[in-house]
């Protein structure tokens, strides 16, 4: 009685895991070779996409930077002087 359940627990086991299909380890070394080979390809194309990045952010920088530079310059102080009434632009209570 042992051996046919032992037997039986055998064929289970067995067709379940035929049915469960190749695992990792049984795959074969092609699929192994193109799966890393697409994982190095995404890698380096975050890479460029991050340097692009690194490099706008860069360029931004240095552009908010002039910016500025140009705003606190002296020929620009006059104009942002607030010595009158202010104009709410957003107000509005007399309708055109």
């Amino acid at each position: 009685m042992k051996r046919t359940s032992i037997l039986g627990l055998l064929l289970l086991l067995l067709r379940d895991q035929a049915a469960a299909g190749p695992g990792v380890g049984t795959l074969p070394r092609a699929v192994h070779g193109t799966a890393c080979q697409e994982n190095s390809a995404m890698h380096h194309r975050l890479d460029s996409v991050e340097k692009r990045v690194e490099e706008v952010v860069g360029q931004l920088e240095t552009e908010v930077s002039i910016l500025l530079d140009a705003i606190e310059a002296p020929e620009w102080s006059p104009l942002l002087e607030a010595e009158g009434p202010t104009i709410d632009i957003l107000d509005n209570k007399d309708p055109i």
